[in-house]
Formats: structure tokens, sequence, C-alpha cells
């Protein structure tokens, strides 16, 4: 019988005695990691979406009240269906208990699915403290910082911390391997800057990694309209084929919520 199991039992047996909650050793990791094993494979059992999901992790939390990945599971269910009230509730729990496991991924739904971008900010800056140079979903926090200070139109400052992602990108490799969305991202705000030829060359940089990516075509494409260059139309066409081809931009959570400045076919249509 393994380790895990073996410690989770013996807490039955010490329960089913007569000692108080005060007995399970809610401060160890090890007795804590048990627990979470233990209850995560009950839940997954059944799924987030059924009702046994809650109530596995609420009878782990009966037995030790502060383990915060708890709290974070119990979230997935309202973030998943967009009830961001009830979700940011738990995150925020999480947090609280386990600041320097969860704050960053508060920052990331901040910045992707609630698009609460000063949030995520003030998230991502506790988060470097924390954790320096760290990831959260494939991605550098100075990623998702740029992408905040895009959607608050702080071109500068998205900038300055598309660069800096790129740079630790290149820290972590030794073929300087980057990214692609790091450089669509740079490029639109390059655009969005109207520094139109840095743009051409980031987007083009993205295009050479990922040929197919919806928005880099048509971002390139808003480029050369803006420069008049009659390549537009060409890539305005490319961007549509592949988005209806099923392209996209290749993120894990994209079906749950859009990333910043990502495209439909509505847009595309409109120009």
């Amino acid at each position: 019988m393994g380790r895990l199991t073996i410690l989770f039992l013996s807490f039955l047996l010490l329960k089913v005695n007569g000692y108080s909650q005060s007995v399970a050793d809610c401060k160890s990791k090890v007795f804590q990691d048990s627990l979470v094993q233990v209850y995560s494979e009950k839940a997954w059992k059944f799924g987030y979406n059924h009702p046994q999901w809650q109530a596995s992790w609420d009878s782990l939390l009966a037995i030790c009240p502060d383990i915060a990945m708890a709290y974070r599971e119990k979230a997935i269910p309202y973030l998943k269906n967009g009830d961001y009230a009830k979700a940011f509730q738990l995150e925020d729990k999480a947090v609280e208990l386990d600041p320097e496991s969860w704050i960053a991924y508060r920052a990331f739904l901040h910045c992707i699915f609630t698009k609460n971008y000063e949030r995520a900010l003030v998230d991502f800056e506790r988060a470097e403290k924390l954790v320096p140079k760290a990831y959260i979903m494939d991605h550098t926090y100075s990623f998702y910082k740029g992408l905040s200070c895009l959607g608050l139109e702080e071109y500068d400052k998205a900038e300055q911390a598309l660069l800096l992602d790129i740079a630790q990108q290149h820290e972590k490799s030794a073929n300087n391997d980057t990214h692609f969305n790091s450089f669509l991202y740079l490029g639109i705000v390059y655009y969005e800057m109207k520094e139109y030829v840095k743009a051409e060359k980031v987007l083009k940089d993205c295009l050479r990694l990922y040929e197919q990516l919806p928005e880099a075509n048509y971002y390139l494409a808003l480029t050369f309209k803006k420069t008049g260059n009659a390549m537009a139309t060409q890539y305005l066409e490319k961007a549509k084929e592949y988005l209806q081809l099923g392209y996209k931009i290749n993120e894990d959570n994209e079906f749950y919520a859009n990333y910043p400045k990502q495209i439909s076919l509505s847009d595309i249509n409109n120009k």
C-alpha cells in the first residue's frame, strides 16, 4: 500500500476513534498532498460539471479548510461556465491561502477571462516579486503584462513588456526560440503605434513560425493597407481562408475566452 494511502487511512482511523479535527496534520505538506490526491481522483470520476465535483472538494475542506488548491478546483466549473463572480470568490481564497502558487493564475484569469487589465497588472507585479521570471500557461508574466497594456491602449508599456517577454524566452532557449504569439502581439502593438515598418517585420517573423495564424495574416493585411501595399488583399484573403479551415490562435483556454485582438469572420468581412 502506498505511503499516501497509508497516511489517509490513518487519518480515517483517528476520526473513527473520536479524535478531533486537530489530529489531522493540516500543516503538513505531505498530508495535504495525500488529501488532494484522494479527493482529486474522486472528483475526476464525475467531472467538474457533476454535483459530486463540489461535494468531493467540500469533503476535503471539511478535514483541512486551508488547502488552497481545493478552492481553485472548486472554481473550475464556475470559470468554465462563465460565472466569474463565484469563480473569483474561490480564486481569491486560494490566493489568500497560498499567493506564491496561485496569484499568477488569478492574474492570468483577469487578463484573459474578465479583461480586467488593471487588476491583472497588479497581480502580475506581485507574482513577479514572489516568483521572478516564472511562466503561467506557457508564457512569461511579461507576455500577459504586454497584453494587459495593449488592452489599456498603453502601447509604449505594452512594447516594453513584450520585448522583455521575448528576451526572457531567449534566456531559456539556446536557439533563441520565441513563441509565435509573442511576435503576433508585438506586431499588433506596433500597428497600433503606427510603426508600420516594425509591425510588418514582426508580423512576418510570426508567420515564419505559424504561417496559418489568422490574426497575423489579418494584422499584416491592415499594415499593408495603411502603407498602400497591394498585398493587403492577399493577406486578408489568407486570414479568411485559414480561419474558415479552423486555424486559431492556439492557446489552451481560447475555447472558454477570446484572447485580446482575436478576430472573427465578421472582422475580416467588414474590411
